[in-house]
């Protein structure tokens, strides 16, 4: 007897869509068929009318946890991404104490077995001190290794030219960066600072974080990556000048790949006097040019993955003045939402979403089983309904920080249910107190 019988479903996977039965038993999905209603099922979802995707593999979040759990952390930021159709996240190491070291990494594992909703794998972080970590780390040990070659939040700058090359060269896994150059960053405030003193507008954060900031530090891992041959994942591309680094086409093969997040694929300089420091972020939102530009990069494949950087930081905190008010926005309850929005605006298509969501973050890490709606993979699916609708208001928020920027849209599909690993983490508004995610592992 399966344990659960999807039925009638519109299956978006593998670049097309098909209507088909999903059987699923002991976490994983057994069967996929035309008629499977025969066949006994202790559950059975009536999925006629819903589109049925793989669940999406956020590759680039922020936690919060341990140390700034004020902000978020594990249990609550998980629970709002499963509401959000994310089954798996990829977590970032500039949290306190860092992950830098193979204990760092433990202890977040450790924390987050039995408290995270969604799968989860952790980065171990780079710094100008840890290379012999970095050259020692167990493949199954991370989902990647971060470079901020940019300073963002938290004192991860590796600005040594002799280290970064030594990374490069050396890296047992995938390199992840953060690409901005931070004394032009730092030149950009100075001068920010002499026109305005301590009141600098908002609109200026795309000015300050540059188009020349982005450009020359990507570059720059570009060139690092190609004389190494390393597997190079640029994150969170913003300007369509970087797009010249990245080749289009399909993701297969490729040693080096671009990404792009959600909030910069929506939001544009235009939004700034509205929202201010809400989508006050690092690598800043910048020109309408520039989100048009990245949007059809998206389409050309010269943007492998879409992924969140879900960063949540206190209403509080974000009432600072420019230089106070830190960088990031929350992101993961609302992100596949905000991509099928996209898909009823006709710019992406809904085999595109799940291509650079779902599958190509799981080739990309070497994520073993998941991604795909296949037989014998884990059943990490989510269940949508293209016709409905989902308002964002506070009462909906599941982020610990209680506050969206999308907070007053209302999103044209609405979220049905979310599996993970076969069971039913959230189904029509409520989350499964009994439903917890596993450790990642690699096919490395």
């Amino acid at each position: 007897m399966h344990d659960l019988l999807i039925t009638q479903a519109t299956l978006v996977n593998e670049g097309r869509l098909q209507q088909a039965d999903v059987a699923i038993k002991d976490q994983r999905i057994v069967k996929i068929g035309s008629d499977l209603t025969s066949e006994p099922a202790h559950k059975v979802i009536d999925a006629a009318g819903f589109h049925l995707l793989p669940g999406m593999i956020d590759d680039q979040v922020h936690f919060r946890e341990p140390g700034l759990t004020h902000k978020g952390d594990i249990a609550t930021e998980s629970a709002a991404a499963v509401a959000g159709g994310i089954t798996t996240y990829m977590e970032m190491p500039n949290v306190n104490p860092l992950t830098i070291n193979a204990q760092a990494l433990e202890d977040k594992y450790t924390r987050a077995t039995g408290r995270s909703r969604a799968n989860f794998a952790f980065y171990l972080g780079a710094s100008n001190d840890n290379l012999e970590e970095i050259k020692n780390l167990d493949p199954q040990a991370a989902c990647g290794i971060k470079v901020f070659m940019g300073a963002s939040t938290g004192n991860m700058l590796v600005d040594k030219p002799e280290i970064l090359e030594a990374i490069f060269a050396s890296a047992p896994i995938l390199v992840a960066t953060h690409c901005e150059d931070t004394p032009m960053i730092h030149a950009n405030e100075e001068a920010a600072k002499d026109q305005y003193g301590e009141e600098v507008p908002f609109t200026e954060h795309p000015a300050i974080r540059s188009e020349a900031a982005c450009w020359k530090s990507s570059s720059y891992a570009v060139e690092l990556a190609k004389k190494h041959d390393t597997r190079l994942h640029v994150l969170h591309i913003t300007t369509a000048k970087e797009l010249e680094l990245f080749e289009p086409g399909d993701m297969q093969g490729k040693q080096i790949t671009a990404e792009a997040c959600v909030h910069h694929l929506w939001f544009s300089e235009e939004d700034y006097p509205r929202l201010g420091a809400q989508i006050k972020c690092n690598p800043a939102v910048k020109r309408k040019a520039d989100r048009d530009a990245i949007l059809e990069a998206v389409k050309e494949g010269r943007i492998d993955i879409i992924a969140t950087d879900h960063a949540p930081h206190t209403w509080e905190e974000k009432q600072g003045t420019y230089f106070k008010a830190p960088a990031g926005l929350p992101l993961v309850q609302h992100a596949l939402p905000s991509l099928i929005d996209h898909y009823h605006a006709g710019r992406l298509s809904l085999e595109t979403v799940v291509q650079k969501a779902c599958h190509n973050p799981a080739e990309r890490y070497q994520v073993k089983d998941r991604g795909y709606i296949r037989e014998g993979y884990f059943a990490d699916l989510v269940l949508v309904d293209l016709k409905g609708q989902s308002l964002v208001d506070k009462e909906s928020l599941l982020y610990k920080c209680g506050w969206s920027p999308f907070e007053g849209h209302t999103f044209k599909s609405k979220i049905i249910a979310t599996l993970v690993n076969g069971q039913l983490a959230y189904e029509n508004g409520q989350l499964n107190d009994e439903v917890f995610g596993q450790r990642l592992t690699f096919n490395r």
